[in-house]
This record gives structure tokens, sequence and C-alpha cells, in this order.
């Protein structure tokens, strides 16, 4: 133990567990009234990362990212810690950061006698609210964009290394032609090798970053149950045909928002494509033409996501119960192009009226979305599919859906597979029109829908049939 060395580790300790806990208390309290609810659990969150392990990166690379003046005096704050615990003899060691975790084991353990570990408490009450009242003021004075205070089109979130070396990625593009042109093309052309060879270990980030336009044409990324959503800086650029080349079954281009349904594997492709984004150059990446035909498929999506991934075990034909109790109607009116066209599966919709989401067969819950608008389902028999319930209701967060089973569960025809808040849903959804699909039909088979209008839990409500068999008595047509 030497009180020389860790002497000059101390300055951490009133930051991360009293300053920067400060600092998220004023951006919550400053945040727009609508938005505080939901900013509230991320800067909780990231408090208590900051004042258990000293993890400050959530707290620190938002306001750094936002409002640099705020990381400004972040540091002259910290000078000012390490300096006032210096001169205060406060000998705490650390091995990982300023948290509470290292302030027990080489402070309090260690004993007051040679630490001085009790100073910290006067110092970093002083210091939560220094931190407080300073931002509080900047914030409001110079109306910096903290969590809570972005525009109503912007998400709410704490940013992340990711974010700051995109920007700093692009600042360093960006500066380039002001370096001389030897140096210029030859960041080009080490950029062009670092992006094929990128490209090469992930083909569908590839397309999907060159049918957005470039890397420095994608805004922002974010997904939701089937889809890839993503806002691009100028729509021109998009191309379709790149992007339906990448796997998709389809493609939804409105002004600059492009939605790219993959069904449920999409989860996946939006981790390896942010992969992607941070670690390759803005270079547009050159992409090898393929067939009309070809679909390349994710290598890792078979591993993340428990699918069957052919229905051999189908029989001649298998009638599928509503999950829902509520109005049938034919999936074509679904009011989502995406759904509507039918690109990620037949089947038809369920507008609930009663809160009880059921198995409609005997068989396995494949996988439940994160937000817990929708779950996968496989029967017994092999049939694949998928409840995506309301239009939208990703943007709900979770909220209105209790989970009642977990993914892997087998369950009976009938079974609670998910509890509704039908009040709070319909006031807050886009649309309550729930798609019911088959997505793993194969080319000798046919759906028929067998309900239109009011149905009930348990009632038939699609039929799925080998082509050239009579149509089902009391069938309402081919959905």
């Amino acid at each position: 133990f030497a009180v020389s060395a860790t002497r000059f580790m101390s300055g951490k300790f009133p930051l991360m567990i009293f300053g920067l806990p400060g600092a998220a208390l004023a951006m919550y309290r400053t945040a727009k009234p609508e938005r505080q609810k939901e900013v509230s659990g991320l800067l909780l969150s990231a408090a208590l990362t900051s004042m258990l392990t000293g993890i400050t990166e959530p707290l620190e690379f938002s306001f750094l990212f936002v409002a640099p003046i705020l990381f400004v005096v972040q540091v002259i704050l910290a000078g000012f810690a390490y300096m006032i615990a210096h001169m205060l003899n406060i000998a705490v060691g650390l091995t990982f950061s300023g948290g509470l975790l290292d302030l027990f084991l080489f402070g309090v353990l260690q004993g007051n006698e040679k630490t001085d570990w009790l100073k910290i408490i006067p110092v970093g009450i002083l210091y939560f609210f220094l931190y407080y009242f300073i931002f509080k003021f900047l914030i409001k004075k110079w109306n910096l964009k903290t969590p809570g205070r972005e525009t109503d089109e912007e998400e709410t979130k704490l940013y992340s290394k990711a974010d700051v070396n995109a920007a700093k990625s692009a600042n360093k593009n960006g500066n380039a032609a002001y370096d001389g042109k030897n140096t210029a093309v030859g960041g080009e052309n080490e950029a062009s090798a670092d992006t094929e060879n990128i490209a090469a270990d992930d083909p569908v980030s590839a397309k999907i970053v060159a049918g957005l336009g470039g890397k420095e044409n994608i805004r922002d990324v974010d997904c939701c149950a089937t889809r890839l959503r993503c806002t691009v800086y100028d729509s021109n650029k998009v191309d379709e045909t790149i992007l339906k080349k990448s796997g998709a079954s389809g493609v939804i281009h409105k002004g600059e928002g492009v939605q790219i349904i993959y069904g449920p594997r999409v989860t996946v492709i939006k981790s390896n494509l942010e992969e992607y984004l941070e670690n390759s150059s803005t270079q547009k990446p050159s992409i090898q033409k393929t067939s009309q035909n070809e679909i390349p498929q994710n290598h890792s999506t078979q591993n993340d996501l428990p699918q069957n991934t052919s229905n051999q075990n189908l029989s001649t034909s298998i009638i599928i119960a509503s999950p829902l109790t509520g109005i049938a109607a034919d999936l074509t009116k679904a009011p989502d192009d995406g759904f509507a066209q039918k690109m990620m599966g037949d089947g038809a919709t369920v507008t609930p009226t009663e809160p009880l989401v059921v198995a409609p067969a005997d068989g396995t819950v494949s996988f439940i979305f994160e937000t817990k608008h929708g779950l996968g389902f496989l029967t017994d028999s092999g049939l694949e599919l998928l409840f995506h319930i309301g239009i939208d209701t990703v943007k709900l967060h979770g909220k209105g859906f209790e989970v009642l089973v977990k993914p892997g569960e087998e369950v009976k025809k009938g079974q609670p597979l998910m509890r509704l808040d039908l009040e709070f849903l319909q006031a807050n959804a886009f649309s309550m029109v729930s798609p019911i699909l088959c997505t793993n039909l194969e080319e000798e088979q046919v759906l028929f829908r067998l309900a239109e209008g009011k149905v009930k839990a348990g009632d038939a409500l699609f039929e799925v049939r080998e082509k050239g068999s009579s149509v089902p008595r009391g069938s309402r047509g081919r959905s």
C-alpha cells in the first residue's frame, strides 16, 4: 500500500459517485415534461452505473456529442477534483475505475487512517451540487439538446462510443481535402481497401449501405419486429433494387424514411449493420452484381433466431385458430404496405376487442420481440406463424403488453401467451389491426381465410392446403 501512488487516483471518486449523477439529474430536470418519464429510466441506469462501477461513457458521450461545452465544464471540474483530493491527502486506490466497488475495496476496507476515504463524502456532496446547478444553468441558457430535449422527430437516447467514433470518422474524411492531394488520394485508397475487406465479410450489410446511397447518406438506423427502419439525408440516392438483393422481401420508401422488410431476423441484421457502419469507411462500397432471384442469407441468422427453415412436416391441410377475439379481415386491407402486400407472408388480420392473446394451436413460442408487441410461433405441424399486435406499436417500447410465456416454451392450443392493455393501446397505437401471418408457405401451398367479421379466440381463422385441393367449405376466399 503506497499513499504516494493512490493520492493521484482519488480524484475520480467525487466525479463518478457524486458529480456525474448530479449532471444526470440536471438533464432530467431540464427535459421536456412529456419526455421526462421516457428519459428518467435512461439517465437513472446511467447514473447508477457511474456510481457503482465508475463507467461513465453513457453519460459523458451523451453531452460530449450534443453539447461539447458541458464536456469543457466536466474537464475543469475533474481537474479540480484531483487537486482537492491530493490537497486533502485522500489516498483511495483503484483497479478499474472510481465507483463504489473500488471505494469499498481500496478505501473502506483499508481503513480511514490510511486512506482518509471519509473526506470523499463532503467533497462529493459539493460536487453533486456543482454539477447539478452548472449543468442545469448552461442547458437552459443555451438550449442545449441533452437527452429529453430533442425535437419531436428525434429519438430520445443516450449516445454511445459508436456515435462519437462515427462523428470523428466523418470529421477526418471531411478534412482530408485540406491535407494535400497525395494524402487525400492515399487515404481514399486505404479506405477503399478496408471497405472491400469488410464488405466481403458482411455482404448483406454492404448491400444495405449501397442501397441507401452510401454510409454518408444514412442518418439513423432502427428496427421493429420485422423491418429495418432507416432515415436518409437524400432520398434520391436510395436504390430499392440493391436493397431487395440484400435478402429483403420488400422495401417501403416514403421520403427520407426507408423500411426494409426482412422478417424476424431483422434484429440480427440491424446489429450487423451497426457494426459494419462503425468499422467501415465512408466510401460507398462496391457491390457485386447478382441475379434478380439471388437472396443472400445472413450467416448468423440461423444461430441467433430459433426458426424452422422448412415445413416438410406440414400435413395436407392445417387449420389455424385465431389467437385473438376481435374483428377478422383480409390481410390486404391492413393499414401498412408491408403487411398488405404480403411481403412477410400470407395470413389475415384481427383487430382485438378482448385483451388476451392465446396459442392458435399446439406448438412452441419461437421468439418474443424485445418491445413485446409481437411473437413468433411454431406449430407442432411445422407451420411458422408471426403475431404482430397493432401497427407501429414498436414505438410504445413494450408499454401496454404483458408477456405470459418465454421463448422456447411449449404450449397447448388456447393457452394464454400475452395480455393487452387495450385502453392504453387504443389510445396510443397508430392502429390495432393485428396481422397474423404464416411466414413459411411453400410454392405448392395456398392459404384460405376462413373468418371475416367477429371472431373469437380459438375459432378457425385460416387454412393452409396444398394447391389443387378443393376450396374448404365456409372459406371466404384466398387471403
